[in-house]
């Protein structure tokens, strides 16, 4: 486990560095939430995520380089907000919501 959440807050650094701001560590050490359909948890020396259908993995002794590669999809994702997003936060969190994945 500790593992697991080292490889997490490495890739969180570098998601950081890289301008990803709005990711976060969902708190069982091996998971962290980039955005909205963009989950990233490590597992038996990968990093693991999924776009769309299509399941990523990326090697655990490459942050930077899995960082590089769920940057880009966060900007993918970030530029086609699902048009259900703002109801959904608005009904969940209220108005302060907005801008929060």
């Amino acid at each position: 486990m500790a593992e697991s959440a080292d490889a997490i807050a490495k890739l969180h650094a570098e998601l950081a560095a890289l301008g990803v701001s709005d990711a976060y560590e969902i708190g069982d050490g091996v998971t962290l939430s980039v955005w909205i359909g963009l989950v990233v948890s490590y597992r038996a020396g990968f990093y693991r995520w999924q776009e769309a259908s299509v399941k990523r993995r990326h090697v655990g002794s490459d942050p930077s380089g899995c960082a590089i590669r769920v940057a880009r999809r966060y900007t993918e994702l970030r530029a086609n907000v699902p048009p259900w997003w703002e109801d959904l936060a608005r009904v969940i969190r209220g108005d302060k919501a907005r801008g929060y994945p």
